[in-house]
């Protein structure tokens, strides 16, 4: 039985291998195929400029050694940073030419280049970490400014930075008008810079959907291990080349050189895909990329790109080749469409891998890398692979899929009508608990003055101080309304309107008011703040105020608020009112000092402080009364602390 699942007579022993046989030769065929297309692909070169503005002649400084030579330069240094190589040469522009824009054009180099023209620096492309990386061929354009660029020979000087892993190189350059340049700078942005951007864009996307996958389907591994290879190419495709020392150059370091671990990853996926079991020694694949990890955690970056070339490029290349056989052992035992698409796609990929290693070792003339772009080509022909697939199971349970469709949605209407009972009661006992507080500060505030005016009409005497009784009603009251305002959180909304009555009520006494904020905010904003806590705060500030009216004597009132910053990073606020009357021994927290007016008063704003989760400090001495008020980080929900 092959893998769609249709019913084939079983043949006989020799016929099994000759069938084995002929498959494995069409197999080896056309995989052989496969690569000399590919050979033939790279060996084609991309449209150039007119050769007419070609630069290949320079004077070479290297080592403190200067000669000529000639373009595409192979550098022997892996490390010149400090005094890096430099190429001088010399390039005519024609008076005729004066009205058109000239640039110097760079296809390729290793790994960063800084340019002048006339000695003036026109581009340096260490400023673009993307240039840096050594497999992303990213070509360099600069414009010439019309004030540097001089009728007839001018003076052109390229500095070629090196940092490794592998030695410098420096492709031929044009220098010419910029608009006959420009089109094989496109071209070359567009192969080695947009479309491994897009490649990159859907491997992170594979890679979501192969975690949903693995999650969903927990006993097949495979899904999970590929998931993980393709998060770690992502990484390594969009993280930078870190040049210097910066709090995240080490995690750069350990996912850009992550490439061992990626391939060990897909070599597991495609163990997997074949049919085989997970066994411990196979941990051992993952060992190259975890000293190249450790490396780049712990040790220098040089340390590091010298160890990519020792353990990265033969873990891949072995990864790949072990990656063929076992396609190849795939294809041939079990007739498996995806290993065989995985298969064409590795010979595709180990053929460029072979091609890059040659111009490693600079057996090749040119130096492009078409690895990392090649990975493309794997990553269309799993994702073709694991369609095919799922579209297999989604035609096998397609049946089920429309009963579990039904029943979510049945399901789904009932958590709705849920949901909306739910809203509604929530809805319900927020504004019940809103009805609650309101009656309590009426009652606690209004409810009282009102007593105490009917109180005094009936007492008949004319001296009874009923209207001052009212007006202590009317703006309990308007405290009670005031409160009610949306301020936003911003509670030194509530503390302006508190301090224009606050000046009324002293100014009959002939009591300053003293008003400081000592940060510029003032207070921190609390979004989570209610009406019932600016009740709460205002009425205490109004106690503190009345005690120093009636009680100290005092001839100045100082408010002060300010932000604190707190251990925890966190910002609470601060109302401090004080005076400069008479103290008065203060009660303690406990009550055990009686029920006087005073112990009743501090009770009540110690209470009041508690409902609203802040923090009251009250000092008195024979020069005055200090009341700080140390507002909570966050405002609590309910008034249950006031205990």
């Amino acid at each position: 039985m092959n893998e769609d699942g249709d019913a084939q007579p079983e043949p006989t022993g020799r016929e099994r291998q000759r069938l084995l046989a002929s498959r494995l030769l069409q197999y080896l065929l056309l995989q052989l195929l496969i690569a000399a297309a590919c050979i033939l692909a790279l060996r084609q070169s991309l449209p150039e400029p007119p050769a007419q503005y070609l630069v290949t002649a320079f004077n070479l400084t290297e080592g403190g050694v200067a000669r000529p030579v000639r373009l595409p330069y192979f550098s022997p240094l892996r490390y010149a940073m400090d005094d890096p190589p430099r190429f001088t040469s010399e390039f005519t522009h024609s008076s005729d030419d004066s009205r058109r824009a000239w640039s110097v054009f760079l296809p390729r180099f290793t790994n960063g280049v800084e340019v002048m023209v006339n000695d003036v620096v026109i581009l340096d492309s260490r400023r673009d970490p993307a240039a840096n990386r050594p497999d992303r061929n990213t070509p360099a354009i600069a414009v010439i400014p019309a004030t540097v660029l001089r009728d007839g020979v001018n003076a052109i000087s390229i500095r070629l930075f090196i940092w490794g892993p592998i030695s410098g190189f420096l492709e031929r350059i044009w220098v010419g008008p910029d608009e006959l340049l420009r089109p094989s700078y496109n071209l070359r942005t567009l192969i080695f810079v947009t479309l491994p951007v897009v490649f990159s864009s859907w491997q992170a996307i594979l890679a979501v959907i192969l975690g949903i996958m693995w999650v969903m389907r927990r006993h097949e591994p495979a899904y999970g291990v590929l998931a993980a290879a393709m998060a770690v190419g992502v990484g390594q495709a969009f993280l930078q080349t870190p040049l210097g020392e910066t709090p995240f150059s080490r995690l750069n370091v350990v996912l850009i050189s992550s490439a061992p671990i990626e391939s060990a990853l897909v070599l597991t996926f495609a163990l997997l895909l074949s049919g085989w079991k997970w066994r411990r020694y196979g941990l051992v694949i993952f060992v190259p990329g975890a000293v190249l990890a450790l490396s780049g955690l712990f040790g220098s970056p040089a340390l590091s790109r010298g160890l990519f070339l020792i353990l990265a490029l033969p873990t891949v290349g072995a990864s790949l080749v072990i990656m063929a056989v076992v396609t190849a052992h795939s294809v041939l035992q079990r007739n498996n469409v995806a290993s065989f698409l995985l298969g064409c796609a590795v010979t595709i990929m180990l053929t460029c891998w072979i091609v890059d290693l040659l111009s490693v070792f600079q057996m090749m003339s040119n130096r492009i890398f078409t690895a990392r772009l090649s990975y493309s080509a794997m990553l269309v022909a799993i994702g073709a692979g694991l369609t095919w697939r799922f579209a297999r199971a989604l035609n096998q349970v397609d049946g089920f899929a429309g009963r579990l469709v039904a029943q979510v949605r049945e399901t789904e209407e009932k958590l709705k009508a849920s949901f909306v009972r739910e809203e509604e009661r929530a809805r319900a006992a927020a504004l019940a608990r809103e009805r609650t507080r309101l009656m309590r500060d009426l009652h606690d505030g209004l409810g009282g003055q009102l007593v105490s005016i009917v109180a005094l009409s009936e007492r008949g005497d004319a001296a009874a101080p009923i209207g001052e009784a009212a007006r202590a009603a009317l703006k309990d009251l308007r405290l009670v309304v005031d409160s009610m305002d949306d301020i936003g959180g911003d509670l030194m909304l509530a503390l302006g309107s508190w301090r224009e009555r606050a000046m009324a009520q002293l100014r009959p006494h002939g009591i300053a008011l003293d008003w400081r904020a000592v940060t510029p905010q003032g207070l921190p904003v609390h979004p989570e703040l209610r009406p019932w806590h600016v009740i709460q705060i205002v009425r205490l500030l109004d106690e503190a105020l009345t005690n120093a009216v009636k009680h100290a004597g005092a001839s100045r009132l100082t408010v002060r608020i300010e932000t604190l910053a707190s251990d925890d990073a966190t910002e609470r606020g601060s109302i401090t009112v004080e005076d400069d009357g008479r103290g008065f021994e203060v009660p303690p927290e406990d009550g055990a000092a009686g029920t006087t007016t005073a112990a009743r008063g501090l009770r009540n704003m110690r209470s009041r402080a508690a409902r609203c989760g802040a923090e009251l400090v009250l000092d008195s001495t024979p020069t005055g009364t200090r009341v700080r008020l140390t507002l909570p980080a966050r405002f609590p929900d309910s008034d249950a602390a006031a205990g």
